[in-house]
């Protein structure tokens, strides 16, 4: 499974996971559908960490993606036939034991790969000595360049810890074009890519606002192709897909992806500081979409790391209020409940869904749901204790009670921060086949991550008569968790619409149509080339996605609520 370095023709690198339980079929599919050199996945995320972690407290010799072992079960023999190489962070919080286990799979099905491993980003034996507290993990986003050693010392499949998404996309193209460490802008290149394609078919059509538009027959979406990069040895890529598979490659879709959990038009990542801003799309033929531009700057000299923890006990109750006098009913429950606890929990949270409407034809669409979230750091103040309160209220509070489950013990809940530890104090290592371990240097020159000056906006435009319909009419957005906080990226398609859009959606008006940000601290990122404003509302999601603050913990559809909003847009623009 050895290849030749040709910088005249781009590498081919595929994607068939995006997150820890993504399609099963999806390795076979890509392996099977047409040229690669070169298959990747993601499985690793905030939450999954901490789901491997509690893994790990179980069975000290898990703490990886399981799922991926059944995939090579299946598809190993098939990679080494098509002389496709695999680069994974499969390896979550054990990469040296997953290693283990493709090597004894391989072995079983007689089958001679080798296989290397990236490690050294799990910090949680150091967290006293780093200032990280005393979480359930802690590990470092690592780079491309433990995965670059692993390729060019001939490993078939390299699989990894906790590096950068875009890392396992950055590593495969480094190797084959024998990239230099300051190559900035080839790296932020694919960068870009990587970002566009780590997280599988939302750069194929899933997820993807302009869906009724773009997909007239939706039957096209009922199995998404997975994403290719053809990266060229510049940076420059086109993003792609196998032919005959199903969703498509449009500006529209990549667009989309590349707004996804990014900052300001400054995307850290430990090799390179991708310039956002500097980005072009431009269409290549059917599915195929040319990203082309980017421009790095170093990397800033501290790499992030995911703390999780466990942040105590949680328990939810959910009552349905049906027919008149709504807000009633949720202020008598509420306070019977409150009154009949012998101990209020330490967290007891509200919130109250107007899902009904008058004179509705069906009792469903009658009915609101009122949530009662309770966190304690004891089990058995938000258990038993919390929900058979609940329960015993049937017969004695507002008429047609009735609730969405029975009483039930509380769940563990985790908690997710950030820290940042300095590059230089963080080990990175190349374990080869046979052992062989590379120490992997921190990059000798950083830069610090600051803000850029805001791109100038386009003259006001002078438009005719308006009419108060949906933002999303002309705007698609994509939203996503960032720790606590959340980013919604927001597009339009003509030069005209993003004059109108990059003058009327400011912070005020996106708090005034999103008021839950009201409170919020809000900033606003602008990228003209894209024709997209970014916002990223710090707080929103509590203390991360496990800790469940809102009803959509991960912010998945904080964009569509915001297109769904009603606003005064030029006719001619429409």
């Amino acid at each position: 499974m050895t290849q030749d370095r040709d910088h005249d023709v781009p590498v081919r690198i595929g994607n068939c996971s995006g997150f820890y339980g993504d399609r099963l079929s999806a390795m076979r599919e890509m392996l099977t559908g047409g040229e690669l050199d070169v298959l990747t996945g993601d499985y690793l995320a905030e939450l999954t960490m901490l789901i491997l972690g509690r893994d790990r407290m179980k069975h000290p010799d898990r703490g990886y993606a399981r799922t991926f072992l059944r995939q090579l079960e299946d598809c190993l023999g098939l990679a080494v036939d098509r002389g496709v190489r695999i680069v994974a962070n499969a390896g979550g919080l054990n990469p040296a034991g997953l290693a283990d286990a493709v090597r004894a799979l391989a072995d079983k099905l007689g089958i001679a790969v080798t296989v290397a491993h990236v490690e050294g980003d799990d910090l949680l034996p150091r967290c006293e000595q780093l200032g990280l507290g005393t979480p359930l993990t802690a590990n470092a986003y690592l780079g491309a360049w433990g995965i670059v050693d692993c390729l060019e010392s001939g490993a078939d499949v390299v699989v990894t810890g906790r590096v950068t998404d875009a890392s396992v996309i950055v590593g495969p193209a480094a190797a084959h074009f024998g990239w230099q460490r300051t190559d900035y802008d080839r790296i932020a290149g694919a960068v870009a890519a990587g970002h566009v394609i780590e997280c599988g078919t939302q750069a194929t059509g899933g997820n993807y606002s302009f869906f009724t538009r773009d997909f007239p027959d939706l039957t096209a979406l009922t199995h998404p192709g997975f994403p290719i990069a053809e990266i060229h040895a510049d940076g420059s890529s086109v993003i792609t897909k196998h032919p005959g598979t199903g969703g498509a490659v449009t500006v529209g879709t990549v667009t989309a992806q590349l707004l996804y959990e990014i900052g300001g038009a400054r995307y850290a990542n430990p090799d390179a500081t991708l310039r956002v801003d500097s980005l072009e799309l431009s269409g290549d033929g059917v599915d195929r979409v040319r990203i082309a531009g980017g421009r790095g700057e170093p990397p800033p000299p501290t790499l992030k790391v995911s703390l999780n923890s466990l942040g105590g006990f949680r328990n939810e109750m959910t009552f349905v209020l049906t027919g008149l006098d709504i807000d009633a009913k949720a202020e008598l429950v509420r306070h019977q409940l409150e009154s009949s606890l012998a101990v209020r929990p330490a967290e007891l949270e509200w919130s109250l869904a107007r899902t009904d409407h008058p004179d509705a034809d069906t009792e469903q669409t009658a009915s609101a749901l009122l949530r009662c979230v309770v966190r304690d750091a004891d089990a058995a103040t938000v258990g038993r204790q919390f929900s058979s309160a609940a329960v015993e209220l049937a017969l004695a509070s507002y008429p047609g009670f009735t609730s969405t489950a029975p009483p039930g013990d509380g769940q563990v809940y985790g908690v997710f921060t950030a820290g940042y530890v300095a590059a230089e104090e963080v080990p990175h290592v190349a374990v080869h086949a046979d052992g062989t371990r590379v120490d992997i240097p921190p990059p000798s020159t950083t830069s610090e991550l600051r803000p850029v000056t805001e791109a100038e906006l386009p003259e006001p435009g002078s438009f005719g008569p308006t009419r108060r319909v949906p933002l999303g009419v002309i705007a698609g957005a994509r939203s996503g968790d960032k720790g606590g906080s959340a980013n919604v990226g927001v597009w339009v398609g003509t030069q005209g619409q993003w004059t109108w859009l990059a003058h009327t959606l400011t912070v005020d008006k996106l708090r005034e149509l999103l008021p839950e940000t009201a409170e919020l601290p809000v900033s606003r990122h602008v990228l003209p080339n894209l024709r997209a404003l970014n916002f990223v509302i710090d707080g929103i999601l509590g203390k991360g996605v496990a800790y469940q603050a809102r009803f959509d913990p991960q912010a998945k559809g904080l964009g569509e609520w915001l297109r769904s909003r009603h606003v005064d847009i030029p006719e001619e623009l429409l």
